[in-house]
């Protein structure tokens, strides 16, 4: 037997719940964006993942609240840069910090004590702390949700820099191992890399 449930006859919060818990484990974007005013913002987001390697882009689905656009979605359509890290064991911790409601004038990352770092070909500076980030332009951003309130934009960058950890880095591949990347589950709960293990794709 399965529960047959129809999202239409249930809430946005009752969905949501339902998407969090059954699509796991989520990859973890950690977001840094420039302001207009030159104020450095940093956020973490799961509705992330890959859209291309030719060329390569990401995706972030960033929810609004209340069909308003958060300070990342607003910081990205202004200035069509930002900085997409990959979140890991070694600084989840600092990374949580920037998952509160702050005001658009508050420095995330000197709230959670990261290090900002520049960029090579944007202006928007990345963190230290990662040891994968991905410098990136504005390629599209999508308006979704119902006709009368929007309830996310969806963003695709596309990736114009690659910056990989050199222990993390072997002959063009990523060491998982030592990456230790975190994936987020539902309520407050994250999982760590895990076993993994080997299939082959038939011929």
């Amino acid at each position: 037997m399965m529960h047959s449930i129809d999202p239409d006859m249930q809430s946005q919060k009752e969905n949501h719940k339902l998407l969090i818990g059954g699509v796991i484990p989520r990859p973890v974007a950690f977001v840094t964006t420039l302001s207009e005013a030159g104020i450095m913002n940093g956020a973490p987001f799961s509705f992330f993942n890959v859209v291309s390697s030719k060329p390569p882009m990401i995706s972030l689905s960033i929810q609004r609240e209340k069909g308003v656009r958060k300070d990342t979605a607003q910081n990205i359509i202004s200035k069509k840069e930002f900085v997409v890290h990959v979140t890991s064991e070694a600084y989840i911790e600092k990374i949580n910090e920037t998952a509160g409601r702050y005001p658009p004038e508050i420095d995330e990352l000197s709230v959670a004590e990261m290090t900002s770092v520049n960029s090579v070909n944007i202006d928007t500076p990345g963190v230290a702390e990662a040891m994968i980030r991905f410098e990136c332009v504005l390629e599209h951003v999508v308006t979704l949700g119902d006709k009368d309130t929007p309830s996310c934009d969806l963003v695709i960058g596309r990736i114009v820099h690659f910056h990989i950890a050199d222990e993390i880095y072997d002959h063009g591949k990523i060491n998982p191992h030592l990456l230790k990347p975190v994936s987020r589950l539902a309520g407050n709960d994250y999982a760590k890399l895990g076993e993994l293990f080997t299939i082959e794709r038939p011929t």
